[in-house]
C-alpha cells in the first residue's frame, strides 16, 4: 500500500507543476520517478512527507526540493508544500521549445483553489523574460499573477523586478524584381 500511495503522492504534487502557464500536457501521463531520503506516509491523517534531497521527474517537469508535504482531502489533492534553499522546478511548455523554470524557499500549492505560491526569494522565468520579488502568486483558474517585493524594503533589491527581452523579429525578404 505505501508505494501506491507514494506514486499517487507524486502524481499529484506534479499535477501542480502541470497547471501553469500552458505547461506539456504529454507529461501528465508521464510515469513519475520519486528520489528522496526518507518518506514518512499518515493513512490517516492523508499526509506524506519526502525528506532531503527531493528530485521528482514526470516527463519535462524536474523538481528538486529538501522538503515536500502532500495533504489529500475527501476530494483527491488538498495542499503541497515544498521547501529547500531554493526549491527549484522546471517544465517544457507545451507547443514550444521554451522552458518554465521557478525557484523560491518554499513552494506552496491549494488544488482546491488552483492558487501556486512561489515564497521566499521568489523567480519565474519563461524564455528570456523573468520575474522577482519576495512572493509570486499564479492562479490556473484565473490565469492571474502577482507579484510583491519585500515589504518595507530600504534598498532597490527589496522591489519587485522583471526583465521581458524583446521578441525577435522575422527578417524580410526582399521584395522580388518584376
Amino acid at each position: 500500500m505505501k508505494i501506491s500511495n507514494t506514486s499517487l503522492y507524486a502524481v499529484l504534487f506534479s499535477a501542480l507543476l502541470a497547471t501553469s502557464a500552458h505547461a506539456e500536457k504529454a507529461d501528465r501521463d508521464k510515469p513519475v520517478n520519486l528520489e528522496a531520503d526518507t518518506v514518512t506516509l499518515d493513512d490517516i491523517n492523508k499526509v506524506s512527507v519526502y525528506q532531503g534531497n527531493v528530485v521528482l521527474i514526470q516527463g519535462t517537469i524536474l523538481l528538486r526540493a529538501d522538503r515536500v508535504q502532500v495533504t489529500q482531502n475527501a476530494d483527491g489533492l488538498d495542499k503541497v508544500s515544498a521547501t529547500g534553499r531554493p526549491v527549484a522546478f522546471r517544465q517544457k511548455l507545451d507547443g514550444s521549445a521554451e522552458f518554465i523554470e521557478g525557484y523560491a524557499d518554499r513552494i506552496d500549492y491549494d488544488g482546491a483553489n488552483g492558487q501556486l505560491e512561489l515564497i521566499g526569494q521568489a523567480m519565474l522565468r519563461r524564455g528570456s523574460d523573468e520575474l522577482r520579488g519576495a512572493r509570486i502568486s499564479y492562479n490556473a483558474n484565473t490565469e492571474f499573477y502577482k507579484v510583491v517585493g519585500q515589504p518595507n524594503a530600504r534598498t532597490p533589491g527589496g522591489r519587485v523586478r522583471a526583465i521581458i527581452r524583446p521578441k525577435p523579429r522575422a527578417t524580410q525578404q526582399p521584395a522580388a524584381k518584376p
